[in-house]
């Protein structure tokens, strides 16, 4: 045995290490292996976030702050004043600039800033357009000037400025309507009277779908309907506005465009053309977007990116080709500056012509922003291009963060950016093998056209899915083979028609475009013909939508290796998404109809749900089916009273249309769903007419107590675009229940635009 050390001298310290229990000692090992493991990490975090501020990344993050700030605002249950936001903004916007000797701090307070910023958009966007909304269905007298006409299958879709209608004072009366004639035909600019049935902007069909209300609200529509009777024109009570007479110009000149096209370019090819010239879609049938839709190519048919640059660069190629003829000018004249000004003026001309939609004017200030930056000899910087054509969009129009033509325009391309970065700055030991003409350039476009299409829709997928519950798998397929005609023929040839319009010389540009729009088309149609061209995916919910876009935007905007903690939101969102909660019950917005799940895991219907409302019914339930589909009705028991369904769990479902089966149906059935309004007393859970109109459409999941709702139209919330609630009155008369719905004549349509 060793002897031990004397009194009061310390053991060395690996004496004490032998002494102590050997899990302790790992314990010591793994709490500092852990801290150096954390303080590594914590030094690298620090020298990429170093590296992003080098190299301006921070700045993108900007309109993501101010989206959050949108989304803030549209969250809250009543309507929020608008000093709060703008005392927010000049408070971190101050405590920015105090603080610009600390850049993380200054950079956080400017966050905060553009926080403030997208609130403040949203409570002056609401505060400017705010207008009356039609309380209830009326039918009576409407007078106003026409503003805009689009032409379809059959009639029209007009929208008016009203200045009377039924009597209503000003202060209740709707500013604007929309409304769909049958028959005659009427002008933009013209003052007319007609009787017309006009609707309050129908709510979302399901709890969490689409809410056309809000939409209209921000288009300034406070009412949609039908004229069916003669349409005249009357003396205007005053004046038209200097605005309305400009637009209505424009939209006649549209108008007339879209026809000249459409019928030098014949069929749906004609239409197909004319819409990538004016914007105007009403000519192309459903059957041509279905197809244009399952072959991944609906964007092409929606003024966006695509058709602004090339019809930017084909003026721009243009102006300069014809300047360099002349020897002065070439030798003494900024051509490359003339020529971009030149296309400045075309593409705003452009813009302004096809109606000024939200990826339209995207494309507008991205390509005026790079090709101002040839007038100042400097290189336009793309990604910082696209923040700040989103936080310019953005501040005009807030709402345009919610829709799917935003969402899906931006997404994809800041992937296309993202992607084209890390190509520019890959390393390059050796240049590789030049092939020959023309398999170069060919093999070039063709691999272009293969990236840019998965990398689109890579980045537009969770959009697409999120809005319209549907995934296009063959869309490269599609893109690979439309694209070049598009670029090749179309583009160009719309360019040269608008340009020999003026001298009735338009017609061969006009058929060339047709030519190749049907081409287009027959390649859609046989891409479309393909099994499982569509896929349709059950909904998911916003939190999905979120990590998705997450994902996306941490990916795309930071250049440095933590860019792949992506990867974590991406999993989060998959794995929600992929065991979606399904209702058990849907009941349309105003009883007409409802929706069980049966025992196979499949809806069945019960009543008249409207048309529209059955589609986003089926396809939020990842349905393929079509709503005249016969076994939608499978295992509904119905008689002249009203149905009986049962759900998986053997719970019984009544729908009822008799006062008298309520009271039965009440003592033998688990729910009880009427279109009736009911006061009396009821052992069942009872859903009555009453409650729909305060609720909405409602949606029912199964729990263990019974079911938990889920209501499309909380009574708590008081924004301007909210329906104000039907009062309470028992003596309310019902609907018959063999009438349609209500607003079955003019059903809204989802906004269907796939932009890439």
């Amino acid at each position: 045995m060793q002897p031990g050390p004397p009194v009061g001298q310390d053991k060395p310290r690996g004496a004490h290490a032998a002494t102590l229990p050997l899990r302790l000692r790992f314990s010591g090992t793994n709490a500092l292996r852990l801290e150096a493991w954390l303080r590594d990490w914590r030094e690298r975090f620090g020298r990429a976030l170093e590296l992003e501020a080098e190299r301006r990344r921070p700045f993108l993050w900007l309109p993501v702050a101010m989206g959050a700030g949108i989304l803030l605002y549209f969250a809250a249950d009543r309507e929020p004043a608008l000093w709060a936001p703008l005392t927010g903004f000049t408070l971190s916007a101050g405590f920015a600039f105090a603080l610009r000797a600390r850049r993380l701090a200054a950079m956080a307070a400017l966050a905060v800033a553009a926080v403030f910023a997208g609130f403040a958009a949203g409570v002056m966007r609401t505060a400017e357009i705010a207008a009356p909304m039609l309380e209830r269905p009326r039918i009576g007298k409407l007078t106003g000037f026409v503003e805009t006409v689009e032409t379809r299958d059959s009639g029209a879709r007009i929208v008016l400025l009203v200045t009377d209608f039924a009597g209503m004072p000003a202060a209740e009366r709707p500013k604007r309507v929309r409304v769909n004639i049958r028959a005659g035909s009427v002008a933009p600019g013209e003052h007319i009277v007609a009787t017309a049935r006009l609707l309050p902007p129908p709510g979302p069909a399901r709890a969490g779908g689409y809410d056309f209300g809000r939409d209209a609200f921000f288009r300034g529509i406070g009412a949609v309907g039908s004229i069916s009777g003669k349409i005249a024109g009357v003396p205007a009570p005053h004046a038209m506005p200097m605005r309305l007479a400009l637009d209505a110009a424009i939209d006649r000149a549209r108008n007339a465009l879209t026809k000249r096209i459409a019928e030098a370019g014949g069929g749906q090819g004609g239409a197909v053309a004319a819409a990538l010239v004016t914007g105007k879609r009403g000519l192309i049938t459903e059957a041509t977007n279905n197809d244009l839709r399952a072959a991944g190519i609906y964007h092409i048919v929606s003024i966006s990116g695509l058709h602004m640059v090339l019809a930017a660069g084909t003026i721009f190629w243009l102006v300069r080709a014809l300047l360099a003829l002349s020897q002065t000018a070439a030798l003494r004249w900024p051509v490359k500056k003339i020529a971009a000004v030149a296309a400045m003026l075309g593409a705003t001309a452009y813009c302004i012509f096809s109606g000024s939609e939200v990826a339209t004017e995207r494309s507008l200030i991205m390509t005026l922003v790079m090709l101002g930056a040839i007038l100042v000899d400097r290189a336009a910087l793309s990604m910082r291009n696209l923040a700040l054509a989103a936080m310019i969009v953005l501040l005009r129009e807030p709402e345009a963060l919610l829709g799917p033509s935003f969402q899906m325009s931006f997404g994809a391309v800041a992937a296309l950016i993202a992607f084209a970065e890390r190509w520019e700055n890959r390393k390059r030991p050796q240049p590789p093998a030049a092939l020959p003409w023309p398999l170069g350039p060919v093999w070039t476009a063709a691999l272009g056209i293969v990236v840019t299409t998965l990398l689109a829709t890579a980045a537009t997928a969770p959009f697409g899915a999120y809005h319209f519950q549907t995934f296009n798998p063959f869309g490269l397929l599609g893109n690979a083979m439309a694209l070049p005609f598009v670029s090749l023929f179309v583009m160009p040839a719309a360019v040269f028609g608008v340009l020999a319009y003026p001298f009735g010389l338009d017609w061969p540009a006009w058929s060339l475009m047709g030519w190749a729009s049907d081409a287009v088309l027959r390649m859609a149609q046989w891409v479309a013909a393909i099994d499982h061209s569509t896929l349709t995916i059950a909904a998911f919910g916003p939190a999905v939508l979120a990590c998705f876009a997450l994902a996306l935007l941490w990916l795309a905007l930071w250049t440095t290796a933590w860019r792949w903690l992506a990867v974590l939101p991406l999993v989060l969102g998959v794995a929600i998404a992929g065991k979606p909660e399904r209702p058990e019950i849907l009941i349309e917005r105003d009883g007409s109809g409802l929706a069980v799940r049966g025992a196979d895991g499949r809806l069945a219907i019960a009543g008249k749900p409207s048309r529209f409302v059955l589609q986003q019914w089926l396809a939020a339930d990842g349905d393929r089916r079509s709503p005249e589909d016969p076994t939608l009705r499978s295992g509904i028991a119905c008689d002249a009273l009203g149905c009986v369904a049962r759900t998986a769990d053997q719970r019984t479902v009544s729908y009822t249309r008799d006062r008298l089966a309520i009271i039965e149906d009440c003592l033998r059935a688990d729910l009880v769903v009427t279109a009736i309004p009911w006061s009396g007393t009821c052992k069942a859970r009872l859903i009555e007419r009453m409650a729909l109109s305060r609720d909405g459409a409602t949606s029912l999941y199964r729990s263990a107590s019974g079911w938990s709702s889920h209501i499309s139209e909380s009574d708590a919330a008081e924004r301007p675009w909210t329906r104000r609630r039907e009062p309470r009155q028992a003596t309310q008369t019902a609907r018959p229940a063999n009438q349609p719905s209500a607003a079955a004549d003019s059903e809204p349509e989802a906004d269907v635009e796939r932009l890439q």
